[in-house]
């Protein structure tokens, strides 16, 4: 697999358009940190390490809904394994004019748009969240 968050990102999105209360991804620490901001920005409900069918450990998504629509509308890969995108800290864009959420890979960790502008770091955007 060449770009796992884009693989996990597009579970999400099959999940979501079927209706699914969980969707289960391959376990990494990247897959963990991004889902980590997610819950943090109130996008999904949480997740949990599981093992999966084959003995290999995974992650257990609860995706959010309300009233029956999925809680996230748009899920967008940024950067890429052909093209990397990195921002300097007054470049990393807002979403929606700051009503969604980009996430960053920073020297500090994974995290929120916002939360790289307070803590004045650029680094990789990996994806946009509405």
């Amino acid at each position: 697999m060449n770009d796992p968050i884009g693989d996990m990102l597009t579970r999400i999105r099959n999940a979501q358009m079927r209706g699914k209360s969980t969707v289960i991804t391959p376990a990494s620490k990247l897959r963990a940190w991004v889902l980590d901001v997610l819950a943090d920005e109130g996008y999904i409900r949480g997740y949990e390490k599981v093992t999966g069918a084959n003995g290999h450990p995974a992650l257990e998504i609860s995706l959010k809904y309300y009233e029956g629509t999925p809680v996230i509308r748009e899920l967008k890969r940024v950067s890429k394994p052909g093209r990397r995108v990195y921002m300097g800290v007054n470049d990393i864009p807002q979403v929606r004019q700051g009503l969604g959420v980009s996430i960053v890979s920073t020297p500090k960790g994974v995290m929120s748009d916002a939360n790289a502008r307070s803590n004045n770091v650029g680094g990789e955007v990996l994806c946009t969240v509405f």
